[in-house]
């Protein structure tokens, strides 16, 4: 039998003859969007869908022809060309609370709404209360502030008469369109002769036709506001001029959702409107 050679044995050494250690794949969480290559088949696609299928995620490829496969989540795919191991979606974290409300006052934590006050806030009509429930709802209710539409203005005196303002029972109203000589002007001043209406009743107003201007065009993406001809439901024209449907009540409402949407702060707010708003809040709560 050869005989070993002890030293040429050691000279390798356990080291040198050991396997090659073990590289650890990063791990890359799945998500939609993310191009990955099956190492296997060679399919390429984007991630389009994942979802947990007898206890394992699974996720569907779809290639630049607009096929889908479908593969289990690990070992086995390539990101440019690179191997790694899909993971899980992450994990994402709950956005921190604003420390500030829509309207840009700081927000008051832990507080429960308060009882309604009798002090009210009237608005023209459901979107303009809608649009000042969104921006200035959470200071509302700190304060236990109501905000009532009133579906139109043609009988504000005698509404404010039935209210009964006092100095524990205070308004604060809304108006569109008041600028001077207009019908609403006219209106404004026979509410403001009410008896008991003076210094427990604030009217004030902004300049635009529809509450629906107050709402910057920047917001919504437009460079301005469309000119409606005369004659034309206003609503009814800017829906049209903005290409959307106009039939009847149904779209119009569809389409002030769609505006309302848009508007996520005050800043997405006209400030005649802001001011005016504001005022009101303030008298309401002096």
């Amino acid at each position: 039998m050869p005989r070993v050679d002890r030293l040429s044995y050691d000279a390798w050494g356990p080291a040198e003859l050991a396997a090659p250690a073990r590289t650890e794949l990063p791990v890359v969480p799945v998500e939609r969007g993310l191009v990955l290559e099956d190492a296997e088949t060679g399919w390429v696609g984007a991630v389009t869908r994942v979802e947990k299928s007898g206890g394992m995620h699974v996720m569907s490829l779809e290639d630049r022809n607009g096929r889908s496969r479908s593969f289990p989540l690990g070992f086995g795919f390539l990101i440019d060309g690179r191997p790694v191991r899909v993971g899980p979606p992450a994990v994402r974290k709950a956005p921190a609370v604003p420390i500030r409300t829509a309207s840009g006052s700081v927000r008051v934590e832990g507080m429960r709404a308060q009882v309604a006050k009798a002090s009210r806030i009237w608005v023209e009509g459901k979107h303009d209360a809608e649009l000042v429930e969104k921006v200035w709802g959470d200071d509302l209710r700190v304060e236990g502030i109501v905000v009532e539409p009133l579906h139109g203005i043609d009988g504000l005196a005698s509404a404010v008469s039935d209210f009964g303002p006092s100095p524990q029972r205070k308004l604060g109203i809304l108006v569109d369109h008041l600028v001077k000589g207009s019908k609403e002007s006219r209106i404004v001043a026979e509410a403001v002769a009410t008896p008991g209406a003076a210094g427990n009743v604030l009217i004030v107003g902004h300049p635009y036709v529809d509450v629906w201007q107050a709402i910057k065009p920047s917001t919504l993406g437009i460079p301005a506001w469309p000119s409606v001809p005369r004659g034309m439901d206003w609503k009814t024209g800017v829906l049209k001029a903005l290409g959307w449907p106009r039939s009847g009540a149904e779209d119009i409402g569809l389409g002030w959702q769609k505006l309302l949407g848009a508007v996520r702060t005050y800043a997405d707010l006209e400030p005649s409107l802001l001011g005016r708003v504001e005022e009101v809040i303030d008298f309401l709560t002096a």
